[in-house]
């Protein structure tokens, strides 16, 4: 299978903001993994293409210092690039695995990227409504980006991987 249509469900679903969650994860001095999450998320799944949407100022680490510094014009530039956004070009069932191709748009630069995972399920929630679930996971070069802000470390290396982990758990309700 390879058409979106024959391996995401059809129709129209909404990301639904509260139960979706779109997180990163990049080592820092190589010791640690530092994590975070965007909040203010937007999106849609219409006839199997996924698109969606994330304020670049809601991208917390949980550290005001630090997600102030993600907001700067050293990462995401926010005040210039305030959205991150993601499209589906292809999507393809590989076993039991989906393989979702896609066009990621940061700081006003956009690559294709790769992203694996599943549909987690569909069901009728409590009051009626369809949804469905989908988790992909992937990685990125934050360079490629223009993310390159780093600090050199006395002992060699840098503060910052390059390798960034990103990870979506998206929850969709289909429109009436």
């Amino acid at each position: 299978m390879s058409a979106l249509e024959t391996v995401l469900p059809t129709g129209t679903w909404t990301v639904d903001p509260s139960h979706t969650t779109v997180e990163f994860a990049v080592k820092h001095m190589g010791l640690a993994t530092i994590k975070g999450r965007a909040a203010g998320v937007e999106g849609a799944l219409v006839d199997g293409r996924l698109e969606g949407e994330v304020d670049a100022e809601s991208i917390t680490t949980h550290d005001p210092d630090r997600d102030a510094h993600l907001a700067s014009p050293d990462f995401f530039d926010a005040e210039r690039h305030p959205r991150l956004r993601l499209v589906t070009t292809e999507v393809e069932q590989d076993g039991d695995e989906l393989v979702a191709r896609t066009d990621l748009t940061i700081k006003g630069v956009t690559r294709p990227v790769e992203l694996r995972g599943r549909i987690t399920g569909e069901g009728v929630d409590p009051w009626g409504k369809q949804r469905v679930g989908i988790d992909l996971e992937g990685a990125i070069d934050r360079s490629e980006f223009g993310l390159t802000w780093n600090a050199p470390l006395p002992g060699g290396g840098f503060l910052l991987d390059d390798d960034v982990r990103i990870a979506l758990s998206i929850s969709a309700v289909k429109a009436a």
